[in-house]
């Protein structure tokens, strides 16, 4: 095992083992230990995705561990979004007393399972073979499903059941065409789906294809990709603030990138244009669906959920465009949308504080009632929206650019369309999110304001230095390895 091979089993070994040790800890270290293993565990991946950066023309490709650009990419997303939610979640655990296990055991079972959680979005980016990458997809499910009902309340244990079984349902097409693939590879073992022996595949294009569209198909209902978005809105809004941050920021893009790494493997057999094709049915559909919803008052976590539809769209168009100014768009995308949506679903955590209703019903005026909060929120959703300086209105009209540099002009017109909408409609709700008619609140600071103040500040110097470094992403070497991609 190379040092890499062995740091990579390291940053997915720490979360595994933190949730062990909160099971045993005395109950008043929980919350230290918590987040001096988070700092450890984000550490030690920040060093793996230093290795991937600086040697990104030469990855580590073995039939078990990947280690190359987009993965690294994906790792450090989930690296720092998994960070500020263990840091967060005291003021979560703090506001809130409802949960389906007993209140002595609460946080404890919290941070086991969101430590588990993490280390599976962890360790997919990593994950060198198709069928481990499924493995660890399942797994996430198990876990995130068990975060999304933690508080016990009916609306949220509906929503945990929903998602499991809609994205285990997918799964399960995904895993059908799993099966067709690894019965057409000569290798013989799970160790044939690895990635780059995928192309190996002797059954045939047409049952390529099939075998591509089920996999696609199946991980689309965990990406949430309209039309099989359905648990989506409500896995988002009915979820702890810290767990709906790493549902939307990490694991959707996460997933995707499996979605992604396929459609590289299979393209040699299917054709580069029908795997793309695919890509992009997703991404105008997934547009389409969003954009009304982003025009409606809803409550203020729903509104994040839908908005997520609409960027995990934008992120299929650019890998469906497959041009290299595209892709630098979907790494920009990426990042950005991460951290304005992470910061957006933080914030719900003090604002649920501020005005109770917000959990069920659209807000307006906080910047008149508790100013950092809104500026805070108006932070994330402006940003989300793409008004400029976002470095999501760059990475945009950079995927456009790929569009029509693809030769697919029609799909990127309906795309800018499409998401001109989108941005009338979240700059409506940050405008009237920020200045709208202001409701009597609860006037004392509510839990959480002080970090999340800080991580908006972070945020904001974040989102600025992505816009800055845009215009040279795209001949960067980081992207050039990105565009060679794996195998």
């Amino acid at each position: 095992m190379t040092s890499t091979q062995a740091l990579a089993v390291m940053v997915v070994a720490a979360p595994l083992v933190t949730a062990g040790l909160v099971i045993v800890a005395p109950s008043k270290h929980l919350t230290v230990l918590a987040r001096t293993c988070a700092v450890a565990t984000s550490a030690l991946a920040v060093v793996l995705v230093s290795r991937a950066v600086k040697d990104a023309g030469h990855p580590l490709i073995g039939n078990w561990i990947v280690v190359d650009a987009a993965g690294a990419l994906l790792l450090a997303v989930t690296a720092v979004v998994g960070l500020a939610s263990v840091l967060m979640s005291p003021a979560y655990l703090h506001g809130t007393h409802s949960s389906f296990v007993a209140e002595n055991h609460r946080d404890r079972v919290y941070y086991a399972v969101l430590f588990l959680f993490w280390a599976m979005l962890l360790a997919v980016p990593l994950a060198g073979n198709l069928g481990a990458a499924w493995l660890l997809v399942e797994a996430t499910t198990a876990a995130s499903a068990l975060l999304v009902g933690f508080s016990g309340k009916a609306h949220a244990l509906e929503a945990g059941w929903k998602y499991l079984i809609l994205t285990s349902l997918g799964l399960g097409i995904a895993l059908l065409g799993i099966a067709i693939l690894a019965a057409g590879v000569p290798t013989a073992g799970v160790s044939g789906l690895a990635w780059g022996r995928l192309a190996t595949f002797a059954s045939g294009r047409s049952t390529a294809l099939s075998a591509y569209l089920l996999i696609l198909i199946g991980l689309a209902a965990k990406i949430g990709w309209a039309p099989v978005h359905n648990w989506l809105p409500d896995a988002h809004s009915q979820a702890p603030p810290p767990v709906s941050a790493l549902l939307s920021a990490a694991l959707l893009p996460t997933v995707l990138l499996i979605a992604w790494r396929t459609d590289r493997a299979l393209a040699p057999l299917i054709g580069v244009s029908a795997a793309q094709r695919v890509l992009v049915g997703f991404g105008l559909a997934s547009l389409a669906v969003a954009v009304p919803f982003l025009w409606r008052p809803m409550a203020f976590k729903r509104l994040l959920a839908y908005s997520s539809l609409e960027h995990l769209g934008v992120i299929a168009l650019g890998i469906g465009f497959g041009t290299p100014l595209a892709l630098a768009g979907v790494a920009l995308h990426i990042v950005g949308h991460a951290i304005a949506k992470a910061l957006g679903f933080y914030a719900a955590t003090p604002l649920l504080a501020h005005e109770p209703r917000a959990a069920r019903h659209a807000v307006s005026g906080i910047g008149r009632t508790a100013p950092a909060l809104g500026a805070t929120m108006g932070l994330s959703l402006g940003a989300l929206s793409g008004l400029p300086p976002s470095p999501l209105f760059v990475s945009e009209l950079l995927i456009l650019a790929g569009g029509f540099e693809s030769g697919r002009p029609w799909p990127a017109a309906t795309a800018a369309v499409l998401l001109a909408l989108g941005l009338l409609g979240l700059a409506h709700a940050t405008i009237d999110t920020l200045v709208g008619k202001a409701h009597r609140r609860n006037v004392e600071q509510p839990p959480g304001l002080r970090l999340v103040t800080t991580l908006g500040g972070v945020s904001l110097v974040l989102l600025l230095g992505l816009t800055a470094v845009a215009p040279w992403l795209s001949g960067s070497n980081f992207v050039d390895a990105i565009v060679r991609g794996v195998p």
